[in-house]
């Protein structure tokens, strides 16, 4: 009951509260009517009954992680939606916003909850159902169904929100001097609404093709979307002349389509992958022809419809591209190298910790301003201290006498930062870069064998076959594929880098960046200790200790935009004072990660 309690009273209490203590912190128009409200609340209603039904039908119990049911239900709303609760719950969650008129309910407290969501699913109930059901799959809805559901409706509900926000603060003009001198021909815009007509019926076009449409669609929407987001653009409509038929049909859709959201052309991007999914000249020379139409309609710029072509490569490649990134981890994982100097040994996986530190501390210094180099070195040498120490509380043994835990040297940024004298910049500035330093130090995780995956398939997994990694000594798991968690790090972190370089340019409240990155990085650890192996990590209540901390951060991160009352981001201010002590701390932790002493058996004298 107490658990029952926990998600359906206090949780979306909860929810409520902290959109209320945020409206001032989100400035930003708020979407949707009434009517659009009360119809996302009766689906998502609905949804989220169907889905506790069918729990407690074919599953025979209730929609509880802590107690699942026994049996893998894949009837009823589960054989169309995976997950039909969250689906439901979140639909709820974004009516109440519309209707509530809140900007921060829509637009902060929404996301998180569906990224919230998914990070419940990939980091425990995805490897728990496959625990318990082995590698479980559930039947997906017909492919028809799963293109509209998971490629075209997400697609044309997140563009419209994303339109609704018209052109946003420090947008980049993507037109180039070529685009002036192109004609406007109001009568491409036959072509270039084709495309509208065609992702309609692509089910009935694509035959075969569909399912791999769906993906690429979906793989294209990870890629484009963010880049909409954190890096905005817009396309300058050049004056449309003339009142036929199709100059009226081209200036009702301008009137529709904000010229944001431009680059890349999403005209181009559904144009080329729905071509690839029938295949065919005809069909490509119809590819073509749109993204010739997003120009000649004056719709996007030459630049926009170029990386939309881009784009929807990448989407195609994904494979490969993914397999290119696997492989290339794999070569990093088996990169050790050392030195001996007498009793000193020097490895290489020490130059990554080097350069994160120097990353970090030019990014922090830059933004906090010349003014603080004082609390630059303190909290610099704060992170390298309670990155030691609290590696050695939860990980130093007889065989680990030198670890080093990301969450000892934030924790200890935010400790020394309130001693500052602008303790709020000083862990906004941190943050910013943050993600740039546990990037490269995943890097280093990669050659020590540290942070490493459980068991995946090949075709996923990288080996580890350097006798020198923690996955050979430590683990026993030498030639067995891991899941690439350092990689997966990697991938979530880039995407956080994207969301604190946006809310700093547009000079957001310091305790909005902080907040934010610290439920960002505690959505995505809490996903990638779903799928790490150490042995070494301890397991609480069915949760790995790290996953408990990661939750921790989440809720940490949340009160802090609900409670932290800052000015904005200041703009940033380079010096080299600041990158000469960046430059410093970079030689010093280049040091401590990469020097010992392989004989000695005192606390702190080495690495493996």
């Amino acid at each position: 009951m107490a658990y029952a309690l926990l998600f359906c009273a206090l949780l979306p209490g909860l929810l409520v509260l902290w959109a209320r203590a945020t409206a001032d912190a989100v400035a930003l128009p708020v979407y949707g009517s009434p009517l659009l409200a009360l119809l996302a609340a009766i689906a998502g209603a609905l949804v989220l009954l169907a889905g506790m039904g069918a729990l407690w039908r074919h599953g025979g119990g209730l929609p509880m992680n802590a107690f699942p049911p026994p049996r893998l239900v894949t009837a009823g709303i589960y054989s169309v939606i995976p997950h039909p609760i969250y689906t439901g719950f979140c639909l709820m969650a974004v009516a109440v916003a519309m209707a509530a008129r809140s900007s921060s309910g829509l637009w902060l407290v929404c996301p998180v909850l569906v990224l919230g969501c998914a990070s419940l699913v990939l980091g425990y109930e995805r490897p728990d159902l496959d625990r318990r059901f082995g590698e479980a799959r559930l039947p997906g809805p017909p492919e028809w169904v799963r293109y509209y559901l998971l490629a075209l409706l997400p697609w044309a509900v997140v563009y419209e929100i994303g339109a609704s926000l018209g052109v946003p603060a420090h947008s980049l003009d993507t037109s180039l001097p070529l685009d002036a001198q192109l004609p406007v021909w109001p009568w491409t815009e036959a072509i270039y609404a084709s495309i509208y007509l065609a992702a309609l019926l692509a089910p009935l076009v694509a035959g075969r093709g569909l399912r791999t449409l769906t993906v690429r669609a979906c793989v294209a929407m990870a890629l484009v979307f963010p880049i909409y987001f954190c890096c905005p653009t817009f396309a300058p409509r050049p004056a449309l002349t003339g009142d036929g038929v199709w100059a009226g049909l081209l200036q009702f859709e301008r009137a529709l389509d904000p010229p944001s959201q431009a680059l890349p052309s999403f005209h181009a991007i559904w144009a080329f992958l729905i071509a690839a999914a029938i295949g065919g000249w005809p069909a490509r020379v119809w590819a073509l022809a749109i993204s010739l139409s997003c120009v000649t309609t004056g719709m996007h710029t030459v630049a926009d419809v170029v990386a939309g072509a881009a784009a929807a490569l990448f989407a195609i490649r994904a494979p490969a591209i993914w397999e290119w990134l696997r492989a290339g981890a794999e070569r990093i994982a088996n990169s050790w190298r050392e030195w001996r100097l007498g009793p000193v040994r020097i490895i290489n996986h020490g130059v990554y910790g080097g350069v994160g530190a120097f990353l970090v501390v030019a990014i922090a210094g830059t933004l906090m301003g010349p003014d603080h180099a004082g609390a630059l070195v303190a909290t610099g040498a704060a992170a390298l201290a309670g990155a030691g120490l609290w590696a050695q509380l939860v990980e130093g043994s007889p065989r680990l006498l030198r670890p080093f835990g990301f969450y000892g040297g934030i924790f200890a940024v935010m400790a020394a930062a309130m001693l500052s004298s602008a303790p709020m910049l000083v862990m906004a500035a941190y943050c910013a870069g943050a993600p740039w330093v546990q990037s490269m130090g995943r890097l280093r995780c990669l050659v020590q064998g540290c942070c490493h995956g459980r068991p995946a398939g090949p075709d996923i997994g990288i080996r580890y076959v350097n006798e020198r990694s923690r996955v050979c000594r430590l683990a026993d798991l030498k030639g067995v594929p891991l899941h690439p968690t350092p990689l997966y790090s990697i991938l979530w972190n880039v995407a956080i880098a994207m969301v604190m370089t946006r809310l700093w340019v547009v000079h957001a409240p310091l305790g909005l960046i902080v907040g934010l990155y610290l439920i960002l990085t505690g959505i995505g650890r809490f996903s990638e200790e779903g799928y790490r192996g150490e042995p070494q990590t301890p397991i609480l209540a069915g949760l790995r200790l790290y996953q408990w901390i990661a939750i921790g951060t989440v809720l940490g991160g949340a009160v802090i935009t609900a409670l932290a009352r800052s000015g904005p981001a200041p703009a940033a201010c380079f010096s080299w004072p600041v990158l000469a002590i960046a430059a410093g701390f970079g030689v010093v932790s280049t040091l401590l990660l990469g020097m010992d002493a392989p004989e000695s058996n005192r606390r702190f004298a080495r690495l493996t």
